[in-house]
């Protein structure tokens, strides 16, 4: 198994703490990671993304030049790395902000309205977890289990009253994938 991610989207939107957590995960599994995260001066509402890798391989580089997976949070992020994805890819978007069709027709379109069930678990900043859920489901670069764990690990004790939501979230996200 070796997975070449991008995630991206806007700062606030939790894209760093998710490729963070999918590389954890991978960690935890036995696999070789590698997480490199990039953002802007502004961070909320700037732009941020990173490149995740996880492998059965050692990692050559952090750098995701050719991709098999993107994951965008919102149409800037669509229109600025769908050119980075590797034919028959995955593309996973978050259809409840992104208004257009990307250009690729080359890739594995998955349509994640990750803002609507967020938000209608009641917490718009789980959409992160709802995406989470729907990598997972459609790569299996890492197993569920694994990343629950992972994911109470992270919140601890201070953040333990997000467990519930974010598990319910990540469950969803892993729901609409078919």
């Amino acid at each position: 198994m070796h997975k070449e991610m991008i995630i991206a989207g806007f700062g606030g939107q939790g894209v760093l703490l998710l490729g963070k957590l999918l590389a954890e995960t991978g960690m935890e599994e036995g696999r070789h990671v590698s997480w490199l995260p990039s953002y802007g001066p502004e961070m909320r509402g700037g732009t941020a993304n990173c490149n995740v890798v996880i492998s059965d391989d050692p990692v050559g580089s952090p750098i995701v030049a050719e991709a098999n997976v993107l994951v965008a949070m919102n149409r800037p992020s669509l229109e600025k790395f769908q050119d980075f994805l590797l034919p028959e890819s995955f593309l996973l978007l978050n259809s409840s902000i992104i208004d257009i069709e990307p250009e690729r027709k080359d890739v594995r379109v998955l349509k994640i309205p990750a803002n609507k069930i967020a938000g209608d678990l009641g917490l718009l900043k789980i959409a992160n977890s709802v995406m989470a859920g729907a990598v997972i489901r459609a790569t299996n670069c890492v197993s569920l289990e694994a990343f629950q764990s992972v994911l109470k690990h992270t919140l601890g004790a201070k953040k333990a009253d997000l467990l519930d939501i974010n598990i319910k979230a990540l469950e969803a996200g892993y729901a609409v994938v078919q």
